[in-house]
């Protein structure tokens, strides 16, 4: 995009916060960012109550709560879900193909019955705290199938069965991007600045990288959220962003 929207378009931020006191907070300090992320700690505090102050604000919603569970429990859950009117909606690939395509139907029924436009279906491929090393060792994955052919085997299941996305490490977006083609989301966690501590993220690149990589939404979180100055550490992002071309 190569122009100063490109983070306000493709940068979601991590409400990574306890409590609906300090996400509003967040929020208010950050007036230019339209994506935020909110994930099982900020919904099982606040349930839906931060949807509702993220709506009248007209944000743009990523509700990260990767399902995975039993496909009528999951179909359930996306059930409800849609009727909030959240654009992002997460699911664990590994609930499995009836799971996943019981999930895609709900998610219609859900927001056609509130009157809403339905989430974006986003499969999660593979934590992106989980190295190579526990795939093998603690996953017992079989260490012939090696971590990018994994996630790409789980983005390929999703998008055989109708999911419209999928959450990938930003090391493995460009080749989920060549095999599932362009019309397919890819959601990349765990992007940090080369100015921003690596956390617990074990498969990172920069927002830059990541989005010629192939990206089109980033997920950022601390860089942005803990730093001690979070407008500047946004404003840092967007220039960097606005370099790409």
């Amino acid at each position: 995009m190569g122009n100063g929207k490109q983070a306000e378009q493709q940068v979601i931020v991590a409400l990574d916060v306890p409590d609906v006191e300090s996400a509003i907070a967040l929020i208010d300090e950050l007036p230019q960012v339209v994506w935020w992320k909110v994930g099982l700690e900020l919904f099982t505090s606040t349930g839906p109550k931060i949807l509702e102050v993220l709506k009248s604000r007209q944000k743009r919603i990523f509700l990260d709560l990767k399902f995975d569970d039993i496909p009528n429990t999951v179909a359930g859950a996306c059930r409800s879900a849609a009727r909030y009117g959240v654009d992002l909606l997460t699911i664990h690939a590994t609930a499995g193909r009836d799971a996943l395509k019981a999930a895609t139907e709900a998610a219609q029924e859900g927001a056609a019955k509130a009157g809403v436009q339905p989430p974006k279906l986003i499969a999660v491929t593979l934590l992106t705290s989980i190295s190579a090393r526990q795939l093998a060792f603690d996953l017992k994955i079989p260490l012939e199938l090696q971590l990018p052919e994994y996630a790409l085997e789980m983005a390929l299941l999703a998008q055989e069965s109708g999911l419209d996305g999928a959450v990938c490490s930003p090391q493995e977006v460009a080749q989920l991007r060549q095999t599932c083609g362009d019309d397919f989301l890819l959601v990349c966690p765990g992007v940090r600045p080369t100015w921003a501590d690596q956390g617990d993220q074990k498969r990172s690149l920069t927002p830059s990288q990541a989005i010629i990589a192939g990206a089109d939404y980033l997920v950022i979180g601390r860089p942005i959220t803990a730093a001690s100055e979070p407008k500047l550490a946004w404003k840092r992002i967007s220039e960097e962003l606005t370099t790409v071309v």
